[in-house]
């Protein structure tokens, strides 16, 4: 029996060049693959223009009116002068299709990774996250699930457990860590109270900051959902408690002179880790159809893999139970 190819691999070069043309702009040929492994994402040459950037969306994650959502958010922000890249809009629209795939075009947008450790970047990506806060609030997500308990946790625990993702003997030691680290997520949402959910970039880590001579331009809305203002934040945090308390206060010196913050929401901030750890691993079952992922991710699966995430929860189950940071 064959096995069907994944939807992937009938987007080939020539593909994604059509897939350019389709729009009115013309591919001059050149082509160069960006790093990315939800959606499939190029630099093209365009004639006679500047290069373009052009995702592929991954077929049947997103409905359309999802997708449309994540274009209007971000061209509401730049057309509040907050420096985001949103898609162009071609023949008056922002998403295309073209042979099965849907498809955005994206200005080119030069940067480089952001120094988390030099003086004063940490307070201007605090001051840009308040400004898009300040928008995200102004209304809701209609069509994007939210980020909470629900979607990043009990969803992913139970598509791992559905399928034989986890080696026998680590099984019961795996659910016992699990379903502790659940409740301590929970416990960690019960102090903190009934915090707001607003539209976030949700995904907001270094690699889709682009820092340039006029501070960072933030990429890649294609995980924005409704969830808690912190959610953006905690990410940009690293090192002992002691250097992310000093980097929490960095960042809402700049946050706050845009965007109120809720202090309560510190408690969540090793529950949404705990949630993105065990989402990132549902995240790569998911996706392991897709032969990107083996060839990426060769480590997924194995038994040393599911020993270190056993830790990893263990870990977090302690922190949980620590004092939050404190704003």
């Amino acid at each position: 029996m064959m096995v069907s190819p994944h939807p992937y691999s009938a987007l080939t070069p020539d593909c994604a060049l059509d897939a350019l043309d389709s729009t009115g702009l013309h591919a001059d040929g050149r082509l160069l693959a960006l790093n990315s492994y939800e959606n499939r994402v190029y630099q093209m040459g365009v004639e006679d223009a500047a290069p373009v950037v052009v995702k592929f969306y991954r077929p049947e994650r997103w409905s359309d009116a999802a997708i449309l959502e994540e274009h209007a958010y971000t061209i509401e922000l730049a057309a509040r002068e907050i420096p985001v890249v949103a898609p162009l809009s071609l023949n008056g629209a922002t998403l295309h299709a073209h042979a099965g795939f849907r498809f955005a075009v994206y200005p080119k947008q030069g940067g480089r990774m952001p120094e988390f450790d030099r003086a004063g970047t940490l307070q201007r990506m605090g001051r840009f996250l308040g400004r898009i806060h300040a928008v995200g609030t102004q209304t809701d997500f209609s069509h994007r699930p939210a980020l909470d308990l629900e979607t990043f946790g009990y969803a992913s625990r139970d598509f791992l457990r559905s399928g034989n993702w986890l080696p026998v003997d680590l099984a019961v030691a795996w659910d016992s860590v699990v379903a502790h680290a659940l409740q301590s997520v929970a416990h960690c949402y019960e102090r903190a109270g009934d915090v707001r959910a607003i539209r976030l970039h949700g995904d907001c880590h270094a690699g889709n900051v682009l820092w340039t001579e006029t501070g960072p331009h933030f990429v890649d809305f294609d995980d924005c959902r409704m969830g808690p203002a912190v959610q953006d934040l905690w990410m940009l945090l690293s090192g002992e408690r002691g250097e992310q308390q000093a980097q929490m206060n960095e960042i809402l010196a700049g946050y706050e002179d845009f965007a109120e913050f809720d202090p309560r929401e510190l408690h969540l901030v090793e529950a949404l880790r705990t949630l993105r750890l065990l989402h990132y691993a549902a995240w790569l079952a998911r996706r392991w159809d897709d032969p990107a992922f083996p060839a990426a991710f060769p480590w997924f699966n194995t038994q040393q893999y599911w020993q270190a995430r056993i830790l990893e929860l263990r870990e977090q189950i302690a922190l949980m139970d620590e004092p939050p940071l404190v704003a």
